[in-house]
């Protein structure tokens, strides 16, 4: 089939026009890259592209991924055109209030959006995360007689996303790897935000990409049947190399007074728009567009569809002879979670002594076995945070099926790409480092808890228990810091049957990420906790793990390494004083008021809190008349016990604590 090259030449100049209305009317947004990249946009969407309007999340479509966010008229406008549920109403209220259509593209707002990329280079790592999950679909899913995916990738980032760091640790994955379902389109139009590009880059960023693996191609964006070519070359090819296509174009293109320009890249060009509409041929008409575009369109949906009920035939052919393959398929897709998770982690001895990390080793493997969608990566310390799935072997390009993935030392490129994972929608994606490093990946975490991605973060090293690495090592802030994120639960267990329940609650939530907070020191066993009670109640955030008697008099709130300590004070203080472990603030505070009263009555207001960490959050429980034992400065290189004892982390504290109460 040919491509109408004066259908599609028509479409980009009224997608031009889309855009320059809309950021008009707006009096915000940013015509750079929707200008410039029109052509490329009605290559993709009315021609090369395999999707189904009709059905956004078809398993099998190829992905569109605008890494370059700010440029999401160019989005907006594509979809529109193609038939997504994008209306004509909705580009008129681009970036107004509750609209379909905001600043950024993001996932659940708008059909047909694939990520919320959001800062610059984001999109590359969830490109590289949704190549990898189709490579891994395949292997796990396909079967000789039957190919139900067979996805391509195309992400379309420019100068700002290649200079960010996480595309570069995320590239350097994506050639490793050999990922070569993905198509990165890298749009060279010479301008940053401020700047001429020139003026903050040098290097030769072709050989960069050559050099990380990929194959490279080099076009003007303006060229239809060259940018064609190009990714015809690119999906063929399949030789285990990532491709890598820089497409020349003039940012602004259509408004003369800004075109190839840094103004050009915002909304500068707004004031020129009706002289630019008219010099590109558009009626006075705003957001015009043709009968002849539309009947186009129209067509090529018809295509479309008939391509997706092929593809169906397939797909019930594949159902019927797999129905185990089909089973697990949609139980992966739904993120269905066994009911009885928990009853499948053997007890603990009761005389063990472990660090939860070791712990959640443990924990990983039944766990793993009943969930075979379950993948877990590490930034290269799987022998520090213990989260290898021992029956998998590794991910790699021979070996797209397994479920370890070795991200080497690359935190954000790693959990940028778990983001991508979660948007595929198949696999269940876990990856693991040192908490005090998860500092350098918070942007990613921070995008899966605003998407509410069901990522889960196994992070160990999580206090001055570290020890003799020192301040540079021991997250001192760093719990509080992630408490901060809207939707991210923050689980600290205090001992391996709370890190038990800690592994099952973030298997359940699907709705958000969840970061586990896991010791490097060994924890006792809280055997003076019921088991049951001490796995059921992480789920619920908070719990009574003990009470002293009655009446109720003073309650001591804690939590991972620092409860023993709460415990043994409570012991010496006496009748009347209560212990609550609150392994999940998060998890907590979206109980019942009433369950909320039962664990922390209003009534008792003498209260203490400790741990090893800022002690400020906790102020929420224990109310400015209570008191936190916890840490008010970085900490030290020495052995983690003698760090915990220097800065006052033990019951001799609390119990000090709880009696200058009145």
């Amino acid at each position: 089939m040919q491509m109408n090259f004066e259908a599609l030449s028509r479409a980009a100049t009224e997608a031009r026009g889309l855009a320059m209305d809309a950021v008009q009317a707006s009096q915000s947004g940013h015509l750079g890259l929707p200008l410039g990249c029109a052509e490329v946009g009605a290559v993709l969407y009315g021609f090369l592209l395999r999707h189904n309007p009709d059905q956004p999340r078809w398993i099998n479509r190829d992905y569109f991924i605008l890494s370059a966010g700010h440029g999401s008229m160019f989005l907006y406008a594509w979809l529109h055109l193609s038939g997504y549920d994008v209306s004509i109403e909705d580009i008129k209220r681009f970036r107004q209030l509750h609209s379909k259509t905001p600043g950024h593209p993001e996932f659940f707002e708008t059909p047909g959006v694939e990520c919320t990329t959001g800062p610059l280079g984001q999109g590359v790592g969830n490109a590289v995360g949704v190549a990898m999950a189709a490579r891994m679909a395949q292997a796990h899913f396909n079967t000789t007689e039957h190919r139900i995916f067979d996805q391509h990738v195309f992400c379309l980032a420019g100068d700002g996303c290649l200079q960010e760091g996480v595309s570069s640790e995320a590239s350097a994955f994506a050639a490793h790897f050999g990922l070569d379902n993905l198509i990165l389109i890298y749009d060279s139009n010479a301008i940053t935000l401020d700047a001429m590009a020139k003026q903050t880059q040098s290097e030769d960023t072709r050989k960069r990409y050559e050099a990380y693996g990929f194959d490279t191609q080099e076009i003007q964006g303006d060229d239809m049947q060259e940018f064609l070519d190009a990714c015809n070359i690119a999906k063929e090819r399949n030789n285990g190399r990532p491709q890598f296509i820089i497409i020349h174009t003039v940012a602004g293109k259509g408004i003369p007074e800004i075109e190839g320009t840094a103004k050009a890249h915002g909304e500068a060009g707004a004031k020129f728009v009706d002289a630019a509409r008219k010099n590109l041929g558009l009626p006075e008409e705003h957001y015009f567009v043709s009968k002849e575009t539309r009947g186009y369109f129209a067509e090529h949906k018809k295509k479309l569809l008939a391509d997706f009920a092929q593809w169906e035939k397939t797909w019930k052919g594949w159902r019927e002879k797999n129905p185990e393959k089909a089973r697990a398929l949609d139980n992966a897709i739904d993120k269905k979670v066994p009911q009885d998770l928990l009853e499948k982690i053997p007890a603990f001895p009761t005389d063990a002594k472990l660090a939860t990390r070791k712990a959640g080793g443990e924990v990983l493997q039944p766990i793993a076995k009943v969930m075979p969608n379950l993948i877990s990566g590490s930034a290269d310390l799987y022998g520090s945070t213990m989260n290898y799935i021992k029956e998998s072997d590794d991910f790699t390009r021979d070996n797209p099926g397994g479920r370890n993935i070795r991200f080497g030392i690359r935190e954000h490129g790693m959990c940028a790409i778990l983001n991508g994972v979660s948007y595929h929608g198949i696999f269940r994606a876990s990856g693991a480092t040192f908490l005090v490093f998860s500092d350098y990946a918070r942007p990613s975490i921070r995008l899966a808890a605003l998407a509410r991605l069901p990522n889960i973060y196994i992070f160990t090293h999580d206090s001055i228990g570290v020890g003799e690495d020192g301040p540079t090592h021991q997250p001192v802030e760093t719990v509080s810091a992630l408490r901060l994120i809207r939707h991210l639960d923050v689980i600290r267990p205090a001992d391996p049957e709370e890190t038990a329940g800690a592994f099952v609650a973030a298997c359940e939530r699907i709705d958000g990420p969840t970061l586990l907070s896991l010791t490097r020191q060994n924890v006792p066993m809280l055997n003076g906790i019921d088991v049951k009670l001490r796995r059921e109640g992480v789920r619920r955030g908070g719990y009574v793990a003990k009470q002293e008697g009655a009446p109720l008099d003073l309650i001591i709130l804690s939590c991972g390494s620092e409860l023993q300590h709460a415990l043994a004070a409570a012991k010496e203080l006496g009748a009347g004083t209560r212990v609550v472990s609150m392994p999940c603030m998060e998890r907590f505070n979206r109980e019942s008021e009433e369950y909320r009263e039962e664990v922390l009555p209003k009534k008792c207001r003498k209260r203490v809190a400790i741990e090893a960490g800022v002690p400020e959050i906790w102020y929420q429980y224990v109310g400015l008349d209570g008191k936190v034992i916890g840490l008010h400065r970085f900490g030290l290189s020495a052995p983690g016990g003698e760090v915990m004892k220097e800065f006052g982390i033990d019951a001799q504290h609390v119990i000090d604590a709880a009696r200058s109460l009145s």
